[in-house]
């Protein structure tokens, strides 16, 4: 998900966002340790997209405010 999109969500759809990302980064994990994951590359580009997703929710709030 490129920056511009996470910049035109709303802050319920970052939030739910934020939900699924991290579902989906604990079952990539889990599913790593037990057999290697075809890109383990994934792992990390899901940590860095919740982290951007964070950033904007932070944005967003803050302004609100």
């Amino acid at each position: 998900m490129k920056q511009k999109d996470i910049i035109a969500l709303s802050l319920q759809e970052i939030k739910d966002k934020i939900v699924e990302t991290r579902n989906s980064l604990v079952k990539m994990k889990l599913n790593h340790k037990i057999s290697p994951l075809e890109n383990p590359i994934k792992i990390k580009e899901n940590r860095k997209l919740i982290a951007r997703l964070n950033t904007e929710l932070t944005k967003k709030t803050t302004v609100v405010k």
